[in-house]
């Protein structure tokens, strides 16, 4: 039996998912074996054991792999893949294939396929995938730069609009709300907590936009609106670039992260931003995996 190893290397964690040619035989999470991001030590600690939890799981040893392919943001600096390379050849058998962690979530969607992907977690970002195979994405810009549509960008804007509403008089019961999440006694608290260096994790927020949206609060609703528009500006922006490389049919849309999977509002806002100038672009449902994407390479033996 072939065995897959496929691994998404994030910033904060990783997943690892063992295959054979049909199934997904074993699922582990880690703390991240990204060496920007952690130490040699700790990125070490964390593959050995998730390679001993697959192996415990699945029964199977490490050296049964055929192939393993392996996702990470930054996949051309040395330090990383130079690391990856080294760490995961000792300890696990079979072909390496290294790939941006953008390929592997296109993949997921459109298996070395072109497509347009809109990506949104904590952050947010979008890639499309030409039939020439180029890859062009927008977005990506990081917290302060951009992030559109994201969770971040979500609680932020929700506690700004918020304040806005009450600078102009407007009803709205958004800074009640966030204040009773935060757990704080007045509004000056939260004025100081939200103004606090360093910052606090809004993207936490989201959850509470998202929750007086749904009870009728137009300042939220208006929010995630906003959101999903900014982020259907960007696949705007790279569905021009892939339509304009291309002479087949217009690629197909699909969503990955929290946010276009939990935040309805946001994802269709996103949708009908981008069917103003293409209506007929298909919408595939769900979200996708990224970490599917690495087992379809893994298993296939596709290259970058």
């Amino acid at each position: 039996m072939a065995l897959y190893l496929a691994i998404d290397v994030g910033g904060t964690k990783t997943d690892y998912v063992l295959a054979d040619e049909t199934q997904e035989l074993a699922r582990v999470r880690t703390g991240t074996i990204k060496r920007m991001r952690t130490d040699a030590a700790t990125a070490a600690a964390n593959l050995e054991r998730a390679l001993a939890e697959l192996s415990e799981r699945s029964g199977a040893s490490m050296q049964m792999v055929r192939r393993t392919c392996v996702g990470t943001a930054g996949e051309s600096v040395a330090l990383v893949s130079e690391w990856l390379r080294e760490a995961i050849g000792a300890r696990v058998g079979g072909e390496l294939i290294l790939v941006g962690d953008v390929e592997i979530a296109l993949d997921a969607a459109f298996q070395g396929g072109p497509g347009v992907l809109a990506m949104a977690g904590t952050g947010s970002n979008v890639a499309g995938r030409g039939v020439d195979g180029r890859i062009v994405t927008a977005g990506g810009w990081g917290p302060t730069l951009g992030d559109q549509g994201s969770g971040h960008r979500i609680g932020l804007e929700g506690l700004r609009a918020g304040f806005l509403a009450k600078d102009e008089g407007r009803r709205s019961g958004l800074l009640e709300v966030v204040q009773g999440f935060w757990g704080l006694a007045s509004m000056e608290l939260l004025v100081e907590y939200a103004n606090a260096i360093p910052a606090p994790d809004f993207s936490r927020l989201t959850e509470v936009v998202l929750r007086c949206a749904m009870e009728g609060d137009e300042v939220a609703q208006a929010v995630l609106r906003r959101e999903g528009a900014e982020l259907g500006w960007l696949v705007r922006q790279v569905v021009r670039r892939v339509v304009a490389d291309t002479t087949e049919a217009m690629p197909a849309m699909a969503f990955t992260g929290s946010i276009l999977e939990k935040v309805q509002p946001v994802r269709d806002a996103l949708v009908a931003e981008v069917q103003q100038e293409f209506p007929s672009i298909r919408v595939i449902d769900g979200v996708v995996d990224p970490i599917a994407g690495a087992v379809w390479r893994a298993r296939t033996g596709a290259s970058a």
